[in-house]
């Protein structure tokens, strides 16, 4: 975890590798609750028996929780002090290159591609590589732009 006293100190980290965050297993039971929350119950996730039959041969997550688990992994990464908030401001490029199958293991290698000025505080593009344990293609490869405001602002 590299910690970062403020905004001002995270610009020196721009367009380097910031690590990589601990595992996590994308269990079917996390599937189960994301098809619940968004109403996408597509079979190929959460049909056990009829994913058997698929190519994959299990059920396998939903692209788009694996890449709403980017900022849970992104916070084991780095932290920056002096932060009143942080917004998600959207994506600029989103590829789900791998389905991570239920019981899957993933981690995050974050990159700092970019940091500028906003008026309100900093906008931030972080370069997420999801790796999918056992596999030599990533699960998603994803750029996340955030608005952090530092304190005070």
């Amino acid at each position: 975890m590299r910690a970062f006293a403020d905004v001002e100190a995270l610009k020196t980290a721009k367009g380097e590798v910031m690590g990589e965050s601990e595992w996590v297993t994308v269990s079917q039971e996390m599937i189960d609750r994301f098809a619940e929350a968004t109403g996408d119950y597509q079979w190929i996730h959460v049909d056990r028996e009829r994913a058997k039959a698929s190519p994959f041969g299990t059920t396998i997550a939903h692209g788009f929780l694996t890449l709403s688990l980017i900022p849970r992994l992104l916070d084991k990464v780095y932290s920056v002090g002096k932060v009143a908030a942080r917004l998600n401001y959207g994506c600029n490029k989103v590829r789900f290159t791998q389905p991570v199958p239920s019981g899957g293991r993933i981690k995050a290698r974050i990159r700092l591609a970019d940091i500028e000025d906003t008026p309100r505080g900093v906008r931030i593009t972080s370069e997420a590589t999801v790796i999918l344990d056992g596999s030599p293609r990533p699960a998603c490869v994803a750029e996340l732009v955030a608005v952090v405001i530092p304190e005070g602002r």
